[in-house]
């Protein structure tokens, strides 16, 4: 009877402890670029992409392009929530013209051009099948990329005095932030 108990007690026990070990979502993986150093501060937008194809260079192109989309959302919703703030605090006549002029600006320079755009990191993998899997890793200093938004307001001929000074004074306050962290980043 003894045995019986202490083998039932040892089963029970193995299946008790290999229960606990398994994850019900699985294995963690850890992938390239991963922590503080890749994500966004009060002086970087930081962006990772991650691209798997059967072609080298159709992955490195995903990866590529998954990254630099994800620095455009980080740029306009920050400067949607900053112009919200704007327009709340202040009282501008044409408010909402404002609102939709920038927005529309923000958009045209993060899909034409991101200013000051560094690769942090570009690393590739190919699996025993002979896919490839690409990494890269890209930073934005925010300083840079306000004042290229400044310039390119400036430049904007759709945009009459009064929303180019609001423009300016929301980009010129964005600024103050970023510059007011230093370079102890």
């Amino acid at each position: 009877m003894k045995i019986k108990f202490i083998l039932f007690v040892a089963l029970v026990s193995t299946l008790l402890m290999s229960c606990a070990k398994t994850n019900p979502m699985g294995t963690k993986i850890k992938e390239p670029f991963q922590g503080s150093k890749y994500e966004s501060s009060g002086r970087y937008f930081r962006s990772v992409g991650k691209g798997d194809s059967q072609d080298e260079n159709i992955a490195k192109n995903k990866a590529d392009l998954q990254a630099k989309k994800e620095l455009a959302q980080q740029v306009q919703t920050r400067m949607k929530v900053v112009t919200d703030q704007y327009l709340a605090e202040t009282e501008v006549n044409s408010g909402s013209e404002v609102n939709d002029k920038f927005q529309t600006l923000i958009r045209e320079v993060t899909n034409t051009q991101i200013a000051d755009l560094r690769k942090i990191g570009d690393e590739k993998y190919v699996s025993a099948e002979g896919k490839y899997t690409v990494y890269i890793a890209y930073e934005i200093h925010k300083r840079d990329m306000y004042r290229f938004m400044k310039r390119q307001a400036k430049l904007d001929a759709k945009l009459n005095e009064s929303e180019r000074k609001a423009i300016e004074e929301i980009i010129d306050q964005e600024l103050k932030e970023v510059e007011a962290l230093g370079e102890g980043e």
